[in-house]
C-alpha cells in the first residue's frame, strides 16, 4: 500500500523533531563528555606545534608580526591527514596549503575592497560550501574547512589596501611551505609509521571481533583493506613491509574464518602486535617473516582522479548546500543582533556540521559551545595581562600542541585550546579587549544552534544513529 504525501511530509517532520530532541537527551551529552582512544598523537602535535613557531617566530624576526598569524594559519595544513602515507600526503598537503593561501587571497580582497558585512557573509558561505564539497571529495581529513573560512574572515579584517592583500597572502604562502615541510619531515626517519598506524587498526578491529556481528565483520574486512592501500602507497619495498603484509594478511584469515575458530589463539597476538606498531621507535618486537620480497601489490587509484569523480557524488552536494545554508543564517543573524564578528558564527555552524551523522553533529556543536566559552576565558584573561607578542607567541603554539594532544580524544576539550589561541591569534593583527570573550560565545552559541536546526531539518530519513541510544 502506497502511503501518501501527506504521511510522507508527517514521517519527516516527526523524524526532525525526534532529531531535536535528542539534543536534550543524556545520551547527546554522553557524547560530548566521552574519552576516547586515539592512534599516536604526540609525536603529530609535536609537529604541529614546531610549524606553529617557526612561522611565528619568522614573521615576528622579519618585522611582519602583523601577519605572522596568517603565516601560523598556513602552516597548520600540517595537522592535516594525520596517518596519511608520505607519498600521497606530499600531494594533498600541497592542495590544502594551496586552498589556504587562496581563501586568504580572496578574504583580503573583499576587505580592501571595502565591501559591505552582508556581502561578504554571503561570498564566504558559498565559500564554505566549495571548501567542504572539495574537502570531502578529495579525503583531506583533518581540522576542516573552517581553517579556510577562519584565514578568509581574518584576512577580510586585516586588509584594507592591496598592499594588506599581497602581504597577507605572502605570508599565508610561506606558513603553508613551513607546514608541508614539517609534516613530511618523519618520512626521513619513520617512513612506515603511516602503514604501521593502519596495520595497528586493522588488527584493533579484528581483536575486536567476538561475534559473527555483521557490522564488525564489515569493520575489520574495511580496516584490513585500508592497511593493504595505505602500504601499497608507501615509498618503501623492504622486509619491515613484508612484515606488515603478514600481519594484515592474519588479520584477513581471521577475519574470513567464518565461526572464528582461529580467533581466541590470534586475539593475545593482535593486541601485543598492535601496540608494538603504534610505537613510534622503528625497532619493534614482532617476528621476522622470511619472505625474500614483497609481493606486487596493486596501486591504488591516484587521489585526483577519485576525488573529481566524488565531486559529482549527489550526497556530498546535499551536504555542502547545508554548510552554505547554515553559514548564511548564523551569520546573517548574527549581524542582525549586531555582534562585531558574524562571520564567526558562520565558522560555528560549518563547523558543526561536520559531523558524519546527526548524532556526531550535536555532540560537536555542544563541544564547540563548551569548549569555547572556555577558551574565550583564557583568552581574555591572557588579553588583559597584555604579555606582548613574544610572550603571546609561547601561549600560542603551547595552546595549538595541546590541541592536537586532544583533537581525536574530545573535541570540546580540543575546541577550549583552539578557541583560545585562535582569539590569541586574531589579537596579533588587530587589537582585541578582554570584551572579546563575550563576542565569541554570543557567535558560537548561534552558530551551533542553526548548523544543529539546518541538520535536523534536513536529516537523512536513514540516519538513526540518535535513535539507537
Amino acid at each position: 500500500m502506497l502511503r501518501s504525501s501527506s504521511d510522507t511530509r508527517d514521517s519527516r517532520v516527526q523524524h526532525s523533531v525526534r532529531a531535536l530532541a535528542h539534543s536534550v537527551s543524556p545520551s547527546a551529552w554522553h557524547d560530548v563528555v566521552e574519552m576516547r582512544r586515539a592512534d599516536p598523537t604526540v609525536a603529530i602535535a609535536i609537529r604541529v606545534g614546531l610549524a606553529t613557531l617557526i612561522a611565528l617566530v619568522g614573521g615576528g624576526l622579519l618585522g611582519y608580526s602583523e601577519v605572522a598569524g596568517f603565516a601560523a594559519l598556513g602552516s597548520l595544513c600540517c595537522a592535516f591527514l594525520r596517518h596519511e602515507p608520505y607519498p600521497r600526503m606530499a600531494g594533498k598537503l600541497a592542495c590544502i596549503g594551496a586552498c589556504v593561501v587562496a581563501y586568504t587571497f580572496a578574504g583580503a580582497v573583499l576587505g580592501a575592497l571595502g565591501l559591505s558585512i552582508w556581502l561578504q557573509i554571503a561570498v564566504l558561505s558559498v565559500a564554505a560550501g566549495l571548501a567542504y564539497l572539495f574537502l570531502s571529495a578529495f579525503r583531506m581529513t583533518g581540522p576542516g574547512p573552517v581553517i579556510l573560512i577562519f584565514a578568509a574572515a581574518g584576512a577580510a579584517g586585516f586588509a584594507h589596501t592591496g598592499s594588506d592583500v599581497r602581504i597577507a597572502t605572502a605570508a599565508a604562502a610561506m606558513g603553508a611551505l613551513v607546514g608541508w615541510i614539517v609534516a613530511l619531515l618523519p618520512a626521513l626517519w619513520n617512513p612506515h609509521g603511516p602503514a604501521r598506524v593502519a596495520v595497528a587498526r586493522a588488527l584493533a578491529a579484528t581483536a575486536a571481533l567476538e561475534t559473527e556481528g555483521e557490522a564488525a565483520v564489515s569493520a575489520a574486512r574495511a580496516a584490513a583493506a585500508r592497511a593493504r592501500e595505505v602500504i601499497a602507497l608507501g615509498s618503501r619495498r623492504d622486509s619491515h613491509t613484508a612484515e606488515l603484509l603478514a600481519l594484515v594478511g592474519a588479520a584477513e584469515a581471521v577475519i574470513d574464518s567464518g565461526p572464528h575458530d582461529t580467533f581466541a589463539g590470534r586475539r593475545a597476538d593482535f593486541v601485543r602486535f598492535e601496540a608494538e606498531l603504534r610505537k613510534t621507535r622503528p625497532t619493534i618486537d614482532i617476528p621476522r617473516e622470511n619472505i625474500s620480497a614483497v609481493p606486487d601489490l596493486e596501486r591504488p587509484r591516484g587521489f585526483v582522479r577519485e576525488g573529481a569523480l566524488l565531486l559529482r557524488d549527489r550526497a556530498l552536494f546535499i551536504g555542502a548546500c547545508r554548510v552554505l545554508a547554515a553559514s548564511a543564517l548564523a551569520g546573517g543573524f548574527a549581524a542582525v543582533v549586531g555582534l562585531e564578528h558574524p562571520l564567526w558564527a558562520t565558522m560555528g555552524a560549518m563547523a558543526a556540521l561536520q559531523g558524519v551523522n546527526y548524532r556526531h553533529t550535536v555532540a560537536r556543536a555542544i563541544q564547540r559551545l563548551l569548549g569555547n566559552v572556555v577558551g574565550a576565558l583564557i583568552a581574555a584573561a591572557v588579553l588583559v595581562l597584555d604579555l606582548g607578542y613574544w610572550p603571546v607567541v609561547a601561549v600560542i603554539v603551547l595552546l595549538q600542541t595541546i590541541t592536537e594532544l586532544f583533537v581525536t580524544r574530545n573535541y570540546a576539550v580540543a575546541s577550549i585550546f583552539v578557541t583560545a589561541m585562535a582569539l590569541l591569534l586574531t589579537g596579533i593583527g588587530e587589537p582585541l579587549g578582554a570584551d572579546i570573550a563575550l563576542s565569541r560565545v554570543g557567535d558560537t552559541l548561534i552558530g551551533v544552534v542553526v548548523g544543529v536546526v539546518v541538520a535536523a531539518v534536513t536529516i537523512h530519513r536513514d540516519d538513526r544513529h540518535h535513535l539507537t541510544s
